[in-house]
């Protein structure tokens, strides 16, 4: 974790566009959550934290949601175990999925509103999909 808030890492992100995509993802998970948010390394904020155990003995802890600033995309941590055939990322629009991660470029390339959806249900099943050892 960094000593920079997420608001002061924000302003440092030089592309305005970028800047204005990061701050109104930021926005979208913060009042999807209500929870706080803070800095998990130079360039990805981070929403809440939890503890986890796997059955491998490997422990750790991480943020239960969140968002980086990556050289070519913007990263959403929200897609916990992403469904392929989901009907939300159906609807999203120009977008790319990994193991846990939902790759965008820009927000006008995609639907907001489904996007605000998506942080919504990742933040309800969030207990759902994790093993949180507090």
């Amino acid at each position: 974790m960094t000593e920079i808030t997420p608001e002061q890492f924000l302003q440092t992100i030089e592309d305005p566009q970028r800047r204005a995509d990061c701050t109104r993802i930021h926005d979208m998970m913060l009042a999807a959550s209500d929870w706080p948010a803070k800095m998990w390394g130079p360039c990805v904020i981070g929403y809440s934290s939890y503890k986890y155990k796997y059955p491998s003995g490997h422990s750790g802890e991480t943020f239960r949601i969140g968002v980086a600033n990556r050289k070519n995309q913007i990263t959403l941590y929200i897609l916990w175990y992403p469904d392929k055939d989901d009907p939300l990322l159906a609807k999203l629009g120009k977008h790319k999925i990994g193991k846990g991660c939902l790759y965008i470029k820009r927000l006008s390339d995609i639907d907001e509103s489904v996007l605000e959806q998506l942080i919504a249900r990742a933040v309800r099943e969030f207990g759902q999909r994790h093993e949180i050892v507090e």
